[in-house]
């Protein structure tokens, strides 16, 4: 992917050639370099002191065995990764995503993404991620317990509450976090802040559950208002996935009154043109386990289709994509552009492929990329870790009040960068611009060592 600046193609060129086949990778570097051309323009000082070529390079990148064993006896082994990106702001601070798909390119295109999706919730936050190809699904309570006490045993040797903070993502939720959890408090002796979306006995926060897909909501009505001088009340909308975001999404955008008619999981998705009991969604997923098929024996008149990217055929004026990255390509942003959509806005990890962001863009649709769109998970974990370090908690409308006011902060930063630097309503670049430079101010302040 050509880059329209000597330096940057530079630069990326670099990064492909030290860092061969991990092409989510590359696309996410490319996409912020990209993005990043008309600041390096008016600061050459960002040039000469290479403060680029620094934060393309991971600080550490952790890969380590894990063994475990199954609930027959044998020995399964499993690798384990944790990308500790920039410190430049505070300590590393991202998910653990357990999913057969996890490698080191996935790893690092998500550490960073972090980086800027932390530096703009405004809070003291580095960027890094880490997971493994260890995939839950169809494994016992105990079988996950076994594998997630063996991770932390290593990983315990890397992170801590003022070192690194990990998180949940996908295939990690309380339960997992709670035997990992448990597993670094019998290490090392400490009942510390060490990761977040813990369980409220533990010292968790309020709302740290629903907060990704509630801060998405938040952020989709900030564009609606900010350059529609519109709302999502009334608009119909599609959400891809059924995990966290997507429910809990879909929970907020019923909440401003919109209506969700469809979501989808791995092998397919339904559509429910009364709108979305998100109710029974959350007794499937959150309690059954079971797939969204399920969702037509509960609701008779619902629809259920094979194929999850069939979602964006469904005419919709907000789309959500919440399940996965590259999931929505330029054929269905097609669709939804013929179809009338008005806004689309990320709830997961780069899920829109840059042909069709740039569809949207073109095409006049609201667009809200990732690392601005879904901060409200990280932001919560961000209050978590405060309370933790108060040994105190905030109520539910608190920790909601303050998950609003830094997703209206947010698409403030971005969008008032876009204007300054004469992309108006590019959020992308906008994002981009406004993470970056608050990174790339502290790793000045902080000397070449960062």
């Amino acid at each position: 992917m050509e880059l329209k600046n000597k330096y940057m193609e530079e630069v990326y060129n670099s990064v492909c050639l030290r860092n061969p086949g991990e092409t989510e990778f590359h696309q996410a570097v490319n996409e912020v370099l990209e993005s990043l051309i008309p600041v390096i323009e008016k600061r050459p000082d960002i040039i000469e002191e290479g403060i680029i070529d620094r934060m393309v390079e991971p600080e550490r990148l952790i890969m380590f065995r894990v063994p475990w064993v199954d609930d027959k006896g044998k020995i399964r082994v499993n690798r384990g990764f944790r990308v500790q990106f920039n410190s430049a702001l505070g300590p590393y601070k991202g998910g653990l995503r357990l999913h057969p798909t996890v490698n080191s390119s996935v790893i690092k295109f998500l550490g960073f993404e972090q980086i800027f999706k932390n530096s703009l919730t405004g809070l003291p936050m580095g960027g890094g991620k880490g997971g493994s190809d260890f995939d839950p699904k169809g494994k016992s309570d105990n079988e996950v317990m076994r594998f997630c006490q063996s991770f932390m045993t290593e990983l315990s040797k890397h992170i801590g509450a003022d070192t690194d903070v990990p998180a949940g993502d996908i295939g990690v939720g309380s339960r997992e976090i709670g035997y990992l959890f448990g597993q670094y408090k019998r290490i090392r002796n400490e009942f510390t802040g060490v990761l977040t979306g813990k369980a409220l006995c533990s010292g968790g926060s309020l709302i740290r559950t629903e907060a990704t897909g509630y801060g998405l909501l938040y952020f989709t009505e900030e564009m609606f208002n900010k350059i529609n001088q519109d709302s999502i009340k009334g608009k119909t909308v599609i959400i891809s996935g059924s995990g966290n975001v997507a429910i809990y999404a879909a929970e907020k955008a019923q909440e401003m009154g919109g209506r969700v008619v469809a979501m989808s999981d791995s092998s397919g998705y339904i559509y429910d043109p009364s709108g979305i009991k998100v109710d029974i969604i959350k007794q499937i997923k959150e309690k059954e386990r079971k797939r969204i098929k399920e969702y037509t024996t509960y609701v008779k008149e619902a629809e259920y289709h094979e194929d999850c990217s069939g979602i964006w055929n469904i005419k919709c004026q907000v789309a959500l994509p919440c399940a996965t990255q590259n999931e929505l390509d330029l054929k269905s942003a097609e669709i939804l552009v013929k179809n009338g959509v008005l806004a689309v806005a990320e709830g997961a990890n780069m899920p829109v492929t840059p042909e069709a962001i740039e569809l949207f863009q073109k095409s006049g649709v609201l667009f809200g990329p990732a690392k601005a769109a879904n901060a409200g998970g990280v932001a919560t974990s961000g209050l978590e870790m405060s309370q933790n370090s108060m040994r105190y908690f905030w109520t539910s409308e608190e920790v909601d009040k303050k998950l609003k006011e830094i997703m209206v902060g947010i698409f403030d930063s971005a969008y008032n960068a876009s204007k300054e630097y004469n992309c108006p309503g590019d959020l992308v670049v906008g994002a981009n611009i406004a993470g970056f430079l608050r990174v790339a101010e502290a790793m000045k302040w902080q000397g070449i060592a960062y």
